[in-house]
């Protein structure tokens, strides 16, 4: 099982060991502080400095404040053999708290994403998920709720270990720019995070040169075979190439921001006004389709400005999609 990042599982661990060493005035040796939590006085040590590096963003908002905790070293007639014997303790007339509460709220924002992320590959890791709780109190200011992890990803672990491993996987797949269901072989190379969920980029390489990308979340079915695959050559190249993005200028409603940044890797704003705004998006492959789906979710007031070589695709998308639905939705009777 993965463990969670080393500083967040600090984290986890820092508000308990500030408790512990405020019952001590006197202070604590560091390796009888890392016995009390298991742990060896490295990994102890290393604990310390964290806390006192995010005491040090409170710094810049009071540079009076004094640091809430020091080492001492002990007189030579009571020192002990090895950095253990150092004495840890808070300083007196400090005010110790945990200097997460100093970091901005963008950085703790990024920092509870980004442990999301791992929680959702492994979410039986426990020390991730109390680190995580520390982070939201910070950021709520008091007792959040457990963070949700969604089973839409529940394959992305599977997906990891046969990357690893070079394994073939068989996947059951709901296609997503065509109607259907599709099984295949295929030989994951790279697992990618977006704003759309988890995506795996696989082999083998097409009849066109390129790789295939699917949505982890589209997976119904996975199996890890046995059978392995090499890489195809200049699989760096090619992994390149899949994440090689187009830009589209696009004219969209208000309300259909979502479906830009859903769809398109960045977008930025050139333009806009109280009903529509213009945008400059950066596609990956299929550009038309990515198209298609961002014009279906925009409406009547989408308009693609440039360039107009995606428009074929693009419609083709929508004509496609809007007679699915239509002959879905009617009696058969």
């Amino acid at each position: 099982m993965m463990a969670g990042p080393k500083f967040l599982q600090r984290l986890a661990r820092l508000p308990e060991v500030i408790n512990v060493l405020t019952a001590y005035p006197d202070g604590l040796p560091l390796g009888e502080l890392a016995t009390q939590f298991g742990v060896d006085v490295e990994d102890m040590r290393e604990d310390l400095l964290t806390y006192l590096d995010l005491e040090s963003w409170g710094w810049s908002f009071d540079i009076f404040r004094k640091p809430a905790l020091e080492f001492v070293q002990p007189d030579a007639d009571e020192a002990t053999g090895g950095s253990g014997g150092t004495i840890v303790r808070i300083v007196p007339d400090a005010a110790p708290g945990l200097g997460a509460e100093h970091l901005s709220a963008g950085d703790l924002a990024t920092l509870y994403t980004a442990g999301i992320a791992l929680l959702e590959v492994d979410p039986d890791e426990s020390d991730l998920a109390d680190a995580l709780a520390v982070i939201a109190e910070t950021m709520y200011g008091g007792t959040a709720a457990a963070p949700y992890v969604g089973d839409w990803n529940r394959h992305v672990r599977d997906l990891q270990d046969a990357q690893e491993q070079r394994r073939k996987v068989r996947i059951v797949y709901s296609r997503a720019w065509r109607p259907g269901v599709t099984d295949r072989v295929i030989e994951p190379l790279r697992l990618v995070q977006t704003r759309r969920g988890w995506e795996v980029d696989a082999g083998p390489v097409g009849p066109e040169g390129n790789l295939r990308t699917f949505l982890v979340s589209n997976l119904r079915l996975i199996e890890v075979l046995d059978e392995g695959f090499e890489p195809p050559s200049g699989a760096d190249s090619l992994l390149t190439k899949q994440r090689a993005t187009t830009t589209v200028r696009m004219e969209l409603a208000q309300d259909a921001r979502w479906a830009a940044r859903q769809h398109a890797e960045s977008v930025t704003v050139v333009a806009e006004d109280e009903a529509t705004f213009t945008a400059d998006l950066e596609l990956l492959a299929p550009v038309g389709e990515r198209v298609g789906l961002i014009m279906l979710a925009s409406g009547p007031s989408t308009r693609v400005i440039s360039p107009g070589s995606v428009l074929p695709d693009a419609m083709g998308l929508v004509e496609e999609l809007l007679q699915h639905h239509e002959s879905a939705g009617r009696p058969t009777g």
